[in-house]
Parts: structure tokens; sequence; C-alpha cells
């Protein structure tokens, strides 16, 4: 979850400002009073926009603008590496738990915007999907309501929808319809999976392929690069789209398999050496045992989401005047980490190089 303060600025020369209208931002307050906001400051990280926020990527976004960004965190190291992606006292960590809504409240009262970013991929014995992605979400938006936030961005996913034989995409879709019942106003954003540094998408193909097999490869879904997703959010600031659900899928529509053959060639690495599909019901029983033992390689969820489709739904990015990037091009900035010495002396990974696989050059 992120809180937001925001101020924008004009620069004429060093050392000399001056405000105009542009400086000047109204946003809908309590009892429908508005609120004005006035930014000063130069230019970038020290500026001061005027907004704050509630809610890694987002935060570098809109601490960029001169944005004032409160951090609640569950464990204090998780907050720390965003102190740097903005001035100083511009980035503030808040200790916070989603069960209180006293810290809630305190976290959001100061803010102008709160970005709902908490989800929970699995269960835990603490948190359920309920709990985080349903009633969670309900008391962040009713306390956020209840403080006079103007704005709530709430964060979703693609196929949220009730129907779905997924508990993870059910709770998605009624932690939405929760937040519109307490926060008539808030914007939903529905984003596909995202790629990314530290993403669940080519990481997880890169160190376990295995799974990315399961209903064949056949299964298709809009993979979406994390940063157009953090920019699309942070343009929301000035504008949120009151009332509206915009969904952000990838520009493409690609199968696992298609995923699996662009890693094992980014990667040089290959996986049709490895085992052939895990058949459904063996997968589930594996995800089923490992998670009750110790921490989930694979939760029963994530095994029934590798047999769904990401949703045909319209995209909402023309909209907002951002073109989302191809995973194709970015593949190698994620994945070059994976390339070992090793792949250059493998023969099924370089079958028309013979002489990669010859006996090395100091040898006689």
């Amino acid at each position: 979850m992120i809180l937001l303060r925001v101020q924008r600025s004009l620069a004429l020369a060093p050392g000399k400002r001056v405000r105009a209208y542009h400086d000047l931002i109204t946003l809908p307050g309590a009892g429908g009073k508005p609120v004005p906001v006035v930014s000063h400051g130069p230019p970038g990280y020290s500026a001061v926009s005027g907004h704050t926020v509630t809610g890694r990527y987002l935060v570098s976004k809109i601490a960029k603008m001169g944005t004032q960004v409160i951090v609640p965190y569950r464990d204090e190291d998780e907050a720390r590496h965003l102190k740097p992606m903005g001035d100083l006292g511009q980035i503030v960590p808040m200790e916070w738990d989603i069960r209180s809504d006293a810290q809630t409240a305190e976290c959001v009262r100061h803010s102008d915007i709160v970005y709902n970013l908490v989800g929970r991929d699995y269960e835990t014995k603490n948190f359920d999907y309920n709990s985080v992605q349903v009633s969670g979400a309900e008391r962040i938006a009713a306390v956020s309501a209840s403080c006079g936030v103007p704005r709530l961005v709430h964060v979703s996913h693609l196929n949220a929808s009730d129907s779905s034989p997924s508990a993870f995409y059910r709770t998605k879709a009624q932690g939405e319809a929760r937040v519109r019942e307490v926060f008539p106003e808030a914007t939903i954003v529905r984003p596909g999976t995202m790629y990314g540094f530290e993403d669940k998408l080519l990481n997880d193909i890169a160190v376990s392929p295995w799974w990315w097999k399961l209903n064949q490869g056949k299964t298709k879904i809009r993979p979406v690069h994390v940063l157009d997703v953090a920019q699309a959010l942070a343009d929301l600031m000035p504008t949120a789209y009151p009332g509206r659900t915009l969904s952000l899928p990838g520009p493409s529509t690609l199968t696992h398999a298609y995923l699996l053959d662009l890693v094992s060639a980014v990667t040089l690495r290959s996986f049709h050496s490895y085992a052939p599909e895990i058949p459904r019901a063996a997968a589930l029983l594996f995800a089923s045992l490992v998670q009750r033992v110790w921490w989930p390689m694979i939760s029963p969820d994530e095994v029934l989401r590798r047999y769904i489709n990401d949703s045909d739904a319209a995209s909402s990015w023309e909209e907002l005047g951002i073109r989302p990037a191809e995973v194709e091009g970015l593949a190698l900035k994620y994945l070059r980490r994976y390339r070992t010495t090793d792949t250059f002396t493998d023969a099924v990974a370089f079958p028309a190089r013979p002489e990669l696989v010859s006996s090395r050059p100091c040898e006689k």
C-alpha cells in the first residue's frame, strides 16, 4: 500500500522560482469541501509536489515527481531499500498491520491518494486470500473513506472473476466489490501477469521450467512490464478516473510454451531435456503436501492458475497514453543472470556449433 502527497514546480533560473496556475491543483475533500494542493521547489527528487501518497517501482516513479510517499510495512527491512528513492524525508516508512484500523488510519489520514497494492499470492496460516484480498481491501477502503481521503486506487488482477475456479481470482473480484461498496469513487486497476527483476514469471520459468509445462504449455497469458504498470499508476495521481475499472494487459497474448522457448533461448539453456508434463492430479497433490510441510514452491491454487487463460478484456493503455513494451525486447535484461559457463558447452543448446563442445583450446 502506498500513500501519496504531491507538489509540482516551475524553475526559471537557478535559485529563482515562481508559482503559476499550473502549480495549483484542487482535489475533492471530506464533505465535498475542495482541498488546494500547491507545488513548489525545484523539479525532480527535491521537489515538493503538495501530494501525499500511501503505498518499489511505483515508489520510484512518484518520488521522482516530488511526491511524499508513506510506505506501510510489516517488516522494517522490507521497506529499507525504498528510502534512497526520494530526498530526505520524502519516503516515510510506517509500521502497519492490515488487521488494525488504527494503524491504517495513521498511515492514510494525511494522504490525498491511496494505492492499495496489497495481495497474497498463496495462503498461509496467518493470512488467507479472504483476509487480505477481501476483508483487508474493504478495511483499507473504509478507513480511507472515513479519514476523508479523496482518491483510492485499488490494484486487482486482469483475471478477477466471481466464477473463476481459482480462489485467488475469485477473492480479487470479491475484493473489488467490497471496495466499491465503501468507496464508490475508487479506481480499480487490473494488470495482467507482470514481469521484471523480481517477477514470478520469467524468473520462475528459468528456475522451475517443469511447472510451466502443465496443460502442455497451451495456457495463454498476456504478460505486462511492471514499469509500464507503475507508470500507469503514477499517471493516475492528477487524474484518478473515479469510479472506473482500467484493464492493463500486455500487448500480446503468449502461450506458456512460447515463454519456455523464449527463456530457453535467452538463458542459453535447453529446457527440452526436462521430464514431460506433470499430470494435473499429481501436481495438485505435490503442491498440497509441500505447502503443509514447508514454504511452498508452488501452491495448489497456482497449479489451477496454470490452466486458466488470461481474460480477453479490452485494454485501457491507449486511454492512458502509454504503449506497453513487448516481453521479447526486455527478456535479456532480466534473464542474463541465469546464463552460466556450462551453457556454452551444452550440445543440446548449441547443436549447430560443435566447436563449442569440442576439447578446450588449451588441451592438446
